[in-house]
């Protein structure tokens, strides 16, 4: 993959009405971007990768007094065969994986990785400095946290939400949002508390909430989440 600038874009690029794209941006063979989309600069676009109309990819970050600065980010890379929906915003920093899908809606923050086949669903929100690993699904409308680590093979319900700071801002902590092992399934609704560590292969029910580290392979339901079973992948 070259280093296309605005004046070198391929020739196999199908381009919608009204796209920007910025100086600086790389993009590969047979790409696809849609209407009205905004690719800003040191985007790195791969082969075969498809963005929907209305997306604004490579957003270098903002910040007030009260938020935390993030360290610089680089650019913004999407790798062959992913495909971007509309109204995705995807900020300077990411790594998106080969074959990612992203749904219509979906936010994916500063300095985040997405592995490989990986699905982001409709209006899912991905807070930075986070890493998601290979073939996970996130579904509708998941609140993943900031600093977050997510392994591969794992299930996040729709709806379901996660956080990373225990005192809610009261006092100085270090942020830290839940680690999901392999395997690990989280019905919809379910809220993770931070610094949580859900098991290999472990299943978190639907609505519950988890307060403590739940081992590997166990089934664990309610408020405050407790082990009821061992799940069949143990």
């Amino acid at each position: 993959m070259g280093g296309f600038c605005l004046s070198s874009i391929p020739e196999s690029t199908q381009i919608g009405h009204h796209v920007t794209i910025e100086d600086h941006v790389t993009v590969g063979e047979n790409v696809v971007i849609g209407h009205n989309s905004v690719i800003l600069e040191g985007t790195k676009i791969d082969n075969n990768v498809t963005i929907g109309c209305n997306c604004v990819l490579g957003i270098k970050p903002a910040i007030n007094q009260r938020m935390r600065k993030t360290s610089n980010t680089t650019e913004l890379v999407i790798k062959a065969g992913t495909r971007i929906g509309h109204l995705v915003s995807i900020y300077a920093g990411v790594q998106v994986g080969e074959e990612v899908f992203i749904g219509d809606h979906a936010s994916i923050r500063e300095n985040t990785i997405v592995g490989d086949k990986t699905v982001i669903g409709r209006a899912a929100i991905v807070e930075l400095n986070t890493q998601i690993g290979d073939s996970c699904t996130i579904q509708t409308m998941a609140y993943i946290t900031g600093d977050t680590i997510i392994e591969d093979n794992v299930f996040v319900g729709p709806c379901v939400s996660m956080s990373n700071d225990k005192y809610m801002g009261a006092r100085s902590y270090s942020l830290k949002g839940p680690f999901i092992k392999n395997g690990a399934k989280i019905g919809n609704n379910a809220s993770l508390l931070p610094g949580v560590n859900i098991g290999n292969n472990t299943i978190v029910g639907a609505g519950s909430v988890v307060t403590k580290h739940l081992e590997n392979g166990v089934i664990a339901v309610g408020i405050p989440a407790k082990k009821i079973g061992l799940s069949e992948e143990r």
